[in-house]
């Protein structure tokens, strides 16, 4: 089992990516990070590599609200492709929308793992990595 994980950001906030991969990159937990502007993209990337299991992400923090296609969108797309993607993808939505109406529908999809407000602090992020790492070894 390879110890590295791979930890996905989707935002369209390029100083919101770079300052999340330059938080992750501090926590010197072993993982590999890839980042897209928006959920097209991210969806593009998976349909194109749907053969290859061990390029995906184990975890991806997903923005809601980018151009071209939301993080609600993407849901809709990745809920499609799921059954054909090999590994289990732990999905958290980012955002720093408060409206109830956007935390109860993240809260209704089932392949979302939790709803997380940004920005997220680097404990927050160190605990979930940390415990993804974790989960790898069971």
């Amino acid at each position: 089992m390879n110890n590295v994980l791979k930890t996905c950001i989707v935002d369209d906030d390029s100083i919101y990516r770079f300052t999340m991969v330059k938080t992750l990159e501090s926590t010197k937990l072993p993982m590999e990070i890839m980042a897209f502007s928006d959920g097209e993209e991210a969806i593009d990337f998976m349909l194109d590599n749907l053969d290859q299991d061990s390029v995906f992400p184990d975890v991806i923090f997903l923005d809601i609200d980018m151009p071209v296609m939301d993080g609600f969108q993407f849901m809709e797309e990745y809920i499609k492709i799921k059954p054909r993607v090999g590994k289990k993808i732990t999905i958290y939505m980012v955002s720093s929308s408060l409206d109830p109406v956007d935390i109860e529908r993240a809260k209704k999809i089932s392949a979302i793992s939790d709803y997380i407000v940004k920005p997220i602090g680097l404990n927050r992020l160190k605990a979930i990595i940390e415990d993804l790492l974790e989960d790898r070894k069971d």
